[in-house]
């Protein structure tokens, strides 16, 4: 087995795979070994050795060159490339096949995800299918009406999506929340405050605004705003319509009258997709909006999707994470597959050697 984990740019959870060996043993209630060694001579040497039901974990491919993010970025090789590359060259003459079910990774172009299907009989884990099946059904044929929930801090991803899920009438409704709702505000001459507004000029994000009236100039009727929001000073948690905001305070959640809303709009969707909380949700006071449309969601009829760190982490936090019919494992993934890209995995395992 093999497997990345953590961010090489960041250095965030960037460890080995020790711990990962303890957990799958115990869930599979077979013995895992973990090799400290990724494509080296000790652990060639332990897969030769390996008996048939026995298991080897190798360690974090991350620590590969190879299979880093600089790498990936700066050469951008192709399938073909990628299989002449030190891991796949050493372990794959060691293998029968190849299955990837990392579906949460399948937009890296790296030699782990890409170059193994080019030499070696490949398909898809169990996983990674049904996750594929599932979002393909949401762009190919959603229960109507298809109701998509984004908000979030990443409005990179959000807009990603848009363009797609309204320019193809995959979404009948785009709820919005988060920077996104306030971003979408701003450009419908909104006041939201120069808080706000600073907040988003300081972090890069104010070329999202002409981006959003393009999108609203295109798609307003199908784009939902909220009518109020809301903000945490000294004194707790205060609401205020969008025609009466504080110049001086971060907009941080959507207001009750948005709340009940959006909510009208979940409860009768035969589709939702979620992705990105309604706010703050961390804290309490700023939890209101996300707290409640989770539990909209949880309680309506239509079939949920939640994807997202973020909202995964939502719908773990207010117990409504076994109400969601589908939790997907990808984010990056996730976001570029409903935006129309293909996943560098998706199409190296569709070309794969059979």
């Amino acid at each position: 087995m093999l497997s990345h984990q953590g961010s090489d740019v960041e250095y965030q959870n960037y460890h080995n795979l020790r711990p990962h060996a303890k957990v799958l043993s115990a869930l599979t209630g077979k013995t895992i070994t973990f090799v400290p060694d990724v494509v080296g001579p000790y652990a060639q040497q332990q897969i030769k050795k390996l008996k048939d039901g026995e298991i080897l974990l190798l360690d974090n491919v991350r620590f590969m060159a190879e299979e880093m993010t600089l790498f990936e970025t700066t050469l951008k090789l192709t399938p073909q490339q990628m299989a002449d590359t030190q891991v796949v060259r050493k372990l794959a003459p060691l293998a029968d096949l190849y299955i990837c079910d990392a579906f949460a990774t399948a937009h890296r172009a790296q030699p782990t995800m890409v170059g193994f299907s080019q030499v070696l009989t490949s398909g898809m884990g169990r996983l990674f299918e049904k996750e594929y099946g599932i979002l393909s059904d949401i762009l190919e044929a959603p229960k109507r009406p298809c109701v998509f929930v984004l908000g979030g801090a990443k409005i990179q991803d959000a807009f990603l999506m848009m363009g797609k899920v309204l320019k193809e009438d995959i979404a009948d409704t785009v709820l919005t929340g988060g920077l996104l709702a306030n971003i979408m505000l701003i450009a419908q001459e909104v006041d939201v405050g120069k808080a706000s507004e600073d907040f988003i000029y300081n972090r890069g994000l104010g070329d999202f605004i002409a981006q959003a009236r393009k999108l609203l100039k295109l798609y307003g009727d199908m784009i939902i705003v909220p009518d109020d929001l809301a903000y945490v000073d000294d004194t707790g948690r205060h609401e205020a319509g969008t025609g009466d905001l504080p110049p001086d305070q971060m907009l941080i959640d959507i207001g009750v009258k948005t709340i009940q809303k959006y909510t009208k709009f979940i409860s009768t969707a035969g589709t939702i997709f979620v992705n990105g909380p309604m706010g703050v949700f961390e804290n309490e006071p700023s939890a209101n909006g996300t707290k409640a449309m989770w539990e909209a969601v949880a309680a309506s009829d239509g079939f949920s999707v939640v994807g997202g760190g973020d909202s995964v982490s939502a719908a773990n936090m207010f117990g409504v994470r076994d109400d969601m019919d589908y939790i997907c494992t990808g984010g990056g993934a996730l976001v570029r597959f409903l935006s129309g890209e293909v996943l560098p995995a998706v199409g190296a395992l569709k070309g794969a050697r059979e």
